[in-house]
């Protein structure tokens, strides 16, 4: 483990670490994207009606615009047991300590959470409607697919770091979900 620990958000993580913060900035991650490219089964879905989380799926020339977290001294441990248990929770995604541009201009390395393509799970390169629909009628054990799409987009906007897909998809749920 890196010391400091350094935690990488991209989706949930931004609004809901579930750790104790030291520091937190927003950063780039090089040669990512952020995608909804993981069926989710078990947080925003079940298994007869999978939703779509967020993933980190690599691609040459890309970034992901996120936030970095420093986890207060301390809190390492019981921290990277209750990120591993809440996001190896199905194994699609792997652990990778990944190297950070922070606002500002410093590197850190940072767990991040990524996708494994080989998984079942993924589900990459699904148009936007297809996405939209998914997620606008996707329930799982964290409550509805809808409100992690319109809780990270809403955040990501805050931050000054919006994500063009993310602001197409919530508004096109939200119009799929109207009466």
């Amino acid at each position: 483990m890196h010391t400091p620990l350094w935690v990488f958000g991209y989706g949930s993580l931004i609004w809901h670490p579930g750790f104790p913060v030291a520091e937190r900035r927003v950063a780039r991650l090089a040669g990512w994207h952020r995608s909804f490219c993981m069926r989710s089964i078990h947080h925003r879905g079940t298994e007869e009606r999978p939703g779509l989380v967020l993933a980190l799926d690599r691609a040459g020339g890309a970034h992901c615009d996120g936030v970095a977290f420093r986890v207060a001294e301390g809190a390492e441990d019981e921290t990277l047991a209750a990120l591993r248990e809440r996001e190896l929770i199905s194994s699609a995604y792997l652990e990778e300590w990944l190297a950070l541009s922070l606002e500002g201009g410093a590197e850190v390395t940072a767990l991040t959470y990524v996708i494994d393509p080989a998984h079942w799970q993924y589900c990459g390169g699904l148009a936007l409607e297809e996405q939209a629909r998914i997620i606008a009628g996707a329930v799982g054990g964290r409550g509805p697919n809808c409100e992690y799409l319109f809780n990270t987009a809403a955040h990501l906007s805050e931050l000054g770091i919006g994500d063009a897909d993310l602001e197409w998809l919530a508004a096109r749920v939200a119009e799929l979900k109207r009466p």
